[in-house]
Parts: C-alpha cells; structure tokens; sequence
C-alpha cells in the first residue's frame, strides 16, 4: 500500500546513492531511447500525480547542467550539478570526493533560489558574469549560500523555475506520498543487484538503513511468513506485506479499537466521539466527515463515511495531528495593542556570521535573521573610507560591510516573512558627518517605509500597534533634546555606557573616537521617533510618568539584577516601555543567555545572536513558533497590566499540572548515516522553560537499538505556576553509557499552544535538518488543578550554578574529555558535588598534560577556566 509499484531505476556510477529524507516523491523522467536499443526508464506514480512528467525544466535538471561556483574574485569554479532520481536532492560535482552525503543538498533544505546579482557575493565578486546568467540558492540554518553562474541566461532559469516547482510540490505533499516515497528510496539502495526482488540479505540491510536492529531470527521468521512463492525472495505484493507488518504501529491501533468497536472501522459519530474526547474546539459531525473524506484511503470506506485504520493512520501522522494548534499557526492575537504588550522577536549583532572577535560580517546575516522571523536587528555603525560608514564589531578582526549595503537588505527583505514592523537599533559610533550620510541613506532608500513623524501626538501616552506601523521601519537611536547647543552634542546611543561590564572595551577607545561617538547629528536625531535611547537610572516611578517611546538597553548582568532585586517593579517598567537586553560583550564565542528570564519580567526585546545555535535559539524559535511566526507575541495579560502584582521570583502556588504520555515514534534518522551498523538508542527528554520555579526536566527510558520505531509508553508530569509563560521543549537523544548522549532533534513550543489529546510533533529539528516524520507521539490529558511539586533548574546544556569557591580536581577519564567535580549551591537540588563531563575545545596553553589538570570552576556558559 504505502510503496505502490516498485519500479527498477539505476544510478549513475558517479552519483554514489545516499539517504533520500522525507520529502516529496519525484522520479526520472523517461530520457529518449539510448542507440543500443535500451528501454525507457518509467518515472514514478507521485511525479505523474504532480504534473512533472514532461516538465521540461525539471527534465533538463535531471540532465544536469556544468555551473560555476562563485566564492571570490579569482575563485570560479566549474562543477557539474544534476538533479538526483529522487526530485529532492541535488548532487554536485567536488575537487576532492568525499562520503556520498557531503555530495548532496536537499531542495527541502532550500530558502530561497534568488535570480541576479541578488547576494552579497555575486554582488561583490560576480561582475564577470551577466545578471541573467546567475542565481543563488540560500539554505536554511547556518549552511552558506551556494552563488552560481550558468552558460547561459535560459539555461539559468531552468534551474531557478525548476527548483522553485519542486519546493512548492514538496510543500503540498500529503502524508502519504511522503512515506510512500521514503520506503521506495530505501527499497531502491537496498536492492543491490537491482532486480527488483529482495533476498534476506538485502533485508536485513534494509533494516540497518531504516535504523532497526531486528533479531536475525526473527526477521527471518517475519520473511518466510511474507515468502508465499518460497523462493527465498520477496517481490510485489510480498514486499509490501512485509513492510505492512513492519510498519505495524500496535500503540495506535489500540487507540484507534477504542473508538472503532467490533467492526475496527470508525462511523463519523465514532471519529466525532474521539475528536470530543481529544478536547478538540468545535468538533461537530461535518468536521468528522470532511476528516474522513480528507485521510480515509479506501474508496469504498470513504463512501459510506467509514474511516479505516490506515485512514486513521494517515490522520495522526497528518500536520492536523500535530503538537502545535493549528489555530495559532496563522496571525490570531490581538495586534492592536502598544508595542510595549508584545515579545519582539530580536537581534543581537546581527551582521555577524560567526563570533564576534574574528566572524565575518555579511548582509546575508540580515536576510537569515529577516527570514527566522526577526523584528529588532542591530547596526554597530562606524566611522568608514570615503564618508561612507560601515558596520562591524569595533576594535576587533571581524570583517566590514558598509551601512548602505544594510540598509538595501532591510528595504529588500524585512518584510519577505512577516508584514509588522522592524526596528534598526543603532549602535553609533560616527562622527557627525557620516551620521548625516547614515540619515541620508536611510531616507533615499527606505523612502516611504521609513518612520519620520509621529501618527498622532508627538508626545504619545502609549506607543502605537504593530497594526498601526505594518510594513514601516523605526529607527532605536538617541535623540537630541529640544534646547540643544549648536554643536549638537549629546551622548551617544552606545550599549556600553548602559552598563559597567563593558569599561574594558570603552578604555581601548582612543580620545577622539570617544569624543566623536558622542555627538548626534541633528538629522540622524530627526529619525528618532517612538524609540528613544535612554540609560535606565531608576525603576521607582517619578513625579512624571515614563515616556512610552523611551527605549533601555541593558546587559544581560544588569537585567538579572533588576529581576532579582526589584522583579514586580522591573514588570511593571516593561508593561509601559520596551527594555533591550542583550549578551554580556565577554561572550567571545557569540554565546547566547536564557531569553526565558528575560521574558518572564516582561522584557520586549531579548536580543540573542542569531549565528549560534543552541537551545537558547531553540527557545527564541519556539517563543515566535507562533501567531503566524510574524516576530510579535502577545504577553500575557499579568505583564501588560501597569498596576500588575507579578513577580518572576514569586509567582505563588502550582496552578496547573502538566501530564505528558511519550508513547512511540517513528523512523528516526541515523546518526551518521556513513556507518550502516550504527543504530540509536532513542530517549526523550521533556523540559519546561519558564519561571524559575517552573524549570523542569524529566526523560524517558532508552529504546535499545530501535530507530525505526521505537516505543516508551511512560508518562511525565509538571506542577506550573505560571503556565502562560511555559515553554514545552522535547529532545530525542541517543543514549550512551559511556559519554554524553548524542543530540537526534527537538522541538519547542508555548504550552499555551500545545493541543491536548493524542498528537504528533512534526518537523523536528536538528540543525537544518528536517527529521519528518520520526518524531514521537505524545499524548497530553487535560490540565489539571495542582498544589504540590518543584521543578529542577539544571539541564544538559548549562549548569546553573555558583562556581565553587575552592580550586577542584578534573579526572582525564579518555583522552581529550574531563571528568570535573561541581559544587551545587542552588536551591533547586541539594548541595554538594556532582560529576560533570565535560570535552573543551583546544586550550591556548597547550594540550593537557600530566593526565590531570586543576582547574577552577565550570562557569555558567560552560567552560572551563585554569586555576
């Protein structure tokens, strides 16, 4: 059923085979008959379904094309490029070969495919070339852009028209057509004599490449019971019987006999009685049949208005029977509130494509952020050549772009994603001339976009709505007062004068930078309208209430301070102004902090860098998951009230208690898809993020050697205090005994958002790569009142500690990996030692020797310093 009819193709020798992911089925179209008289190869059934047979664009990428590769000025590189078999992965040629899936990138993995100079590298070193002639494709995650030039202009635009239909196709794909094609990519590689038919042996190494480590015996039970011709092969219908039985999944088929009765089919008031049961709003006996009409596999079933179990199947596994409601995937809060009510998806150093010491800097960095949902992105706004400023890391070996070439970005792409407004938050380091050349810019390019005036009162008692500012770009700066010297001085909006951490940076300013930074041109000044810069003096309130449009820009030291000292105080600032936090300047690597802090006071504005994964931007990405992942969400309603009681530190009593059942999952990917004998041991780890005493996390038992579909059927629970400030984040590990699991996927998102009843996450993430469909369902009974309980604070990225005051011993258990004993002095676990594993990058003094080492403490971005 789910393979359809398996058909023989054959790869080119120089194409090595590789895992095909979960993507949209495309096939070969039939080339014209070679002159020894060979057959037609036949494209596949789901390639005729979507129109692309005779497609001559994708017939001509099926052929390939000889593109060259663009990196500088001198480095242009011809390399043959060919659409794969597959219709979702494209191979391409290297100097040097290398393991077949560094030989790959996957159209699912695709941005965006840009025609023209339309990159910072073709723009820079492209003019060799006509715009006609190149193209860029841009891919999701930290993967850089592929800049390319074609022969000729048309042949260009086959490869621009054709990726763009197969990333629509693969959008509009339906469950079914995904697991029809992943089980027809596997059975292809598995099948090594290519006949068509499948020995035991072939398998067996199916099985290792779906991530199964079956028992020989029975498997090969399994096999026979499958082998009606007793030939010792399967084909056909045998093959489909055994991957029937493969693909059994008992969990939900004892779900789905709940419901269905003696007759194991479901009547549309039976799915109606399931759907009520989910908790699901608004189900009535219409949406049951426009269900079954939807999932329902069998003719006949569909017409009597009978759903099946592969019909219930589909449906679970369907984007319908995912974690997320599917009423928050589009633009549903109220967006007619001050912008002080709304979290604001935020930048920090955004043009930066690495650390901040010696990263380049790019304008791509801008599109990446633009297209993750960033609303707030800075510019670090230096003195330049020729009167033109720049934007880099000052007093550092990070690379320069001039702030023009920014601006062009923000008029080119701000609004690609989302339609409300973006803030520039500039961080100024000019002189008055190039800060009028900076006003200059803005106004000439943004045109129209560009904020300039006030839309009502100059002297606003509440900022305007995202509703009110869509498709229009503030300006963050200082503004000048209105009895100002004819000079125009004023203090600069820099973040270092915000805060004390940052005095080792200011003295390694020379006096005329420093004299410099701080003046204000009177038309930069003018830009300024609804974000003024302001240092944060004081959070009592003053005789005169607190302008709206007054902006704070705070470390992230600074803000735990005021949530830790004034934290009801620092919530009700934030409910009338928006507050900057952004990372310490001694985060070298480009680390981020915990936004969860930051957004249980209120802060609008949690500036992360963008370039460094981590769970931190697993947090920010499911933060923004929702309302139409336009960059704004609505605070909950304890932090927008200015006369609000809340306080982050003391949120009182449980409220709510959280009970998740991690039941199964399914088709889970290989590690390292070199090695066929290596199989996961899959654990699930349940984390809440959210007010401190609401930090929690629990996890599974591990599956051993089971990937393919592997099964728990425990149940976690959480006491919440605050739960609409919770955040839900599931980890699928492979366990290790004997080092740190390995990182499979995850997925984060509101608890405020998480369906109840029995669901799915999809699309899983695992850097830029999309784990759909292994990915485990869970199940979510509805909350319920709780008085009990405390949650832990520790997880398995950062140990949220105070360092130990006494120097400690570090165990080399193997080479290269530290064996370090922590002092835990927190009040969420009991003090004392416990062993930290932990493999540090290379150290400036040298490799470790003798076998042990002192050292001081393991700080709280995880690393470790000598003693």
């Amino acid at each position: 059923m789910l393979c359809g009819r398996w058909r023989r193709c054959r790869r080119p020798p120089e194409e090595p085979p590789v895992a095909a992911q979960v993507a949209a089925p495309v096939a070969l179209p039939s080339p014209p008959t070679p002159s020894d008289g060979g057959t037609k190869r036949p494209g596949l059934r789901a390639l005729k379904k979507m129109g692309l047979t005779e497609d001559e664009d994708v017939r001509a990428m099926l052929l390939g094309s000889r593109l060259r590769k663009i990196r500088s000025r001198t480095w242009h590189k011809e390399r043959l490029y060919r659409l794969q078999e597959d219709g979702l992965s494209v191979w391409f040629q290297r100097r040097i070969p290398r393991a077949p899936s560094q030989h790959i990138f996957f159209v699912q993995h695709i941005e965006a495919v840009r025609e023209g100079h339309q990159s910072e590298g073709l723009r820079r070193f492209g003019g060799a070339f006509a715009p006609a002639r190149c193209l860029t494709i841009a891919f999701k995650g930290r993967r850089k852009n592929l800049d390319l030039a074609a022969p000729t202009a048309e042949e260009a635009q086959r490869w621009v028209r054709g990726l763009t239909k197969l990333r629509a196709r693969l959008d509009a794909m339906s469950q079914r057509e995904r697991l029809d094609h992943w089980i027809h990519s596997y059975l292809h590689r598995a099948d090594s004599n290519q006949d068509s038919k499948m020995s035991f042996k072939e398998i067996k190494s199916l099985l290792r490449m779906v991530n199964v480590d079956m028992n020989d015996m029975y498997a090969y039970l399994l096999f026979k019971e499958c082998d009606h011709s007793n030939n010792d092969r399967l084909e056909g219908a045998e093959i489909e019987e055994f991957l029937r039985r493969l693909l059994k999944r008992p969990e939900l088929e004892e779900i789905f006999h709940q419901y269905s009765g003696e007759d194991r089919v479901l009547s549309a008031p039976e799915l109606l009685e399931f759907l009520e049961d989910q908790g699901e709003e608004g189900a009535t006996l219409a949406r049951a049949q426009q269900l079954i009409q939807t999932y329902e596999l069998n003719e006949t079933a569909k017409q009597h208005e009978l759903m099946t179990l592969d019909g219930f199947m589909m449906y679970l596994l369907s984007p319908e029977g995912a974690a997320l409601d599917t009423t928050h995937t589009c633009v549903f809060q109220d967006m007619n509130q001050p912008l002080a009510h709304y979290f604001i998806s935020s930048s920090h150093n955004t043009y930066l494509t690495d650390s901040q010491i010696g990263g380049p800097s790019s304008t791509e960095a801008y599109i990446r952020a633009f297209a993750q949902g960033c609303r707030c992105v800075e510019l670090d706004c230096w003195e330049g050549p020729g009167g033109e400023p720049i934007i880099y890391h000052g007093h550092t070996l990070t690379s320069k772009i001039l702030f023009r070439d920014v601006v062009q970005a923000v008029r080119d792409h701000a609004f690609t994603l989302s339609p409300y407004p973006v803030i520039l938050s500039l961080e100024n380091h000019c002189g008055l001339e190039q800060q009028a050349a900076m006003a200059r810019h803005l106004r000439t390019i943004l045109g129209d976009m560009l904020v300039t005036q006030a839309l009502d009162s100059p002297n606003p008692e509440e900022l305007p709505s995202p509703e009110q500012l869509k498709g229009r770009v503030l300006v963050k700066g200082k503004k000048l007062p209105a009895a100002r010297s004819e000079d125009g001085r004023a203090l600069s909006d820099r973040e270092e004068e915000e805060d004390d951490d940052e005095e080792e940076e200011e003295e390694a300013e020379t006096a005329a930078q420093r004299r410099l930074a701080k003046q204000i041109s009177p038309e930069l000044s003018a830009l300024v309208v609804y974000c003024h810069a302001t240092r944060l003096r004081t959070l009592h309130p003053a005789p005169d209430a607190p302008q709206p449009c007054q902006v704070s820009s705070l470390s992230e030291r600074k803000a735990k301070k005021l949530i830790r000292e004034a934290g009801n105080s620092f919530v009700r600032h934030n409910a009338r102004q928006l507050t900057r936090v952004y990372p310490l300047g001694l985060r070298m690597n480009s680390a981020n902090y915990s936004p969860q802090e930051m957004w249980n006071s209120g802060c609008q504005l949690v500036a992360l860098n963008f370039q460094t994964p981590g769970y931190e931007m697993d947090l920010n990405a499911g933060r923004f998951l929702v309302n139409g992942q336009c960059g704004y969400v609505l605070k909950p309603a304890c932090l927008r009230q200015p006369d609000s009681t809340f306080d982050p530190e003391d949120p009182g009593p449980p409220r709510t208690t959280l009970s998740i059942q991690v039941l199964t999952a399914q088709q889970l990917p290989k590690l390292n898809a070199e090695k066929p004998h290596s199989i996961v041991d899959p654990l699930v780890r349940v984390e809440i993020h959210g007010v401190p005493a609401d930090c929690a996390r629990q996890e599974t038992d591990y599956v051993l050697n089971n990937g393919f579909n592997p099964h728990w059927g425990q149940t976690l629970q959480f006491q919440l205090r605050a739960p609409e400030l919770a955040l839900v984040r599931f980890v699928v590990e492979d366990y290790d005994a004997t080092s740190p699991n390995d990182f499979v996927g995850q997925f984060t998102l509101p608890l405020s958002s998480l369906k109840q009843g029995w669901w799915r996450l999809v699309g899983m993430e695992r850097d830029v790569e999309d784990l759909r469909p292994g990915c485990p369902p869970h199940r979510v009974p509805p909350h319920t009142p709780a008085f009990q309980g405390r949650g832990l604070t520790v997880t398995s990225y950062a140990l949220h500690s105070n360092p130990h005051p006494a120097p400690l011993r570090a165990q080399l258990t193997r080479p290269g990996v530290l064996r370090v004993p922590v002092h835990i002095p927190c009040r969420a676990l009991s003090s004392g030692v416990r062993w930290w594993e932990y493999q540090p990058p290379a150290h400036p003094l040298g490799p470790l020797s003798p076998l042990t080492r002192r050292w001081s403490h393991l700080s709280a971005e995880g690393c470790l310093g000598p003693s």
